[in-house]
């Protein structure tokens, strides 16, 4: 493959479906070698099928990020492989319906688990790597829902809401190493992101929001994250909000 991420290395979290398997695609069509993660080891090694098939690379490191040791593990192990790492795309995301009189905590621990600390994470770990290299990008997959609050979908937003802070104070302390922060808040984009309700009423809510007509594609933001990692290295463009054209409900 040829492109503008020759010789990069990038890491992509919840590479199985949505959004994160889009943005390994098309990081790779663009060059970069790809270590994809997600949980689900069959459906990984599906997009680094797709991804070889396409004639890029990629190497599937199966794990949960949410588990700190997990996380640590396979950025140490892009690193160790490739001997560098030069993007991190932190896409492994969930949704649960609840708020706070009615909580199950442990659906908002969890939600906060994957969605928050799962970045802190393998944000965490590739710092350092990227720092001897003087440089790499980061970006997080924020949502609309980091600036508006539910009552219904409460452990989501709180969880949005941390990580557009965790972002950006990341910003401000990785750009005298020459690292660039990012956060992408999507509106609602065609994924599998309803299938983890545990809810029914809720999981076919979202479904339906999520596949309204003129959604977002998974495409959409992965040209927009090949385009912000491909950008000068003055440039940070440390925030970008991708709605839809036509006038879908949010």
């Amino acid at each position: 493959m040829t492109g503008s991420l020759v010789n990069r290395v990038a890491l992509v979290t919840g590479a199985s479906s949505g959004i994160g398997a889009a943005t390994a695609m098309a990081l790779a069509a663009a060059g970069a070698t790809v270590v994809a993660v997600a949980r689900r080891a069959d459906r990984l090694q599906g997009t680094v099928d797709a991804i070889e098939a396409a004639g890029g690379r990629a190497m599937p490191s199966p794990g949960d990020v949410s588990e700190e040791a997990i996380a640590t593990q396979v950025v140490a192990d892009a690193v160790t492989r490739f001997g560098r790492l030069d993007i991190l795309v932190n896409s492994a995301g969930l949704i649960q319906a609840g708020n706070v009189g009615d909580a199950d905590t442990a659906q908002w621990r969890r939600v906060i688990e994957v969605n928050l600390l799962a970045t802190l994470y393998t944000c965490h770990a590739a710092l350092g790597p990227m720092r001897a290299l003087g440089g790499g990008n980061i970006v997080n997959i924020g949502s609309l829902a980091c600036r508006t609050t539910s009552p219904v979908y409460n452990p989501y937003a709180t969880s949005k809401f941390a990580l557009n802070a965790l972002t950006d104070g990341l910003r401000q302390e990785a750009g005298p190493h020459g690292i660039r922060v990012c956060m992408i808040a999507p509106g609602p984009t065609k994924t599998e992101v309803a299938e983890g309700i545990s809810d029914p009423v809720h999981r076919e809510a979202i479904r339906a929001y999520t596949h309204q007509a003129g959604a977002l594609q998974p495409d959409d933001v992965a040209a927009a994250i090949v385009f912000i990692v491909g950008s000068p290295a003055r440039v940070n463009i440390s925030e970008l909000w991708i709605r839809a054209t036509a006038d879908v409900a949010y």
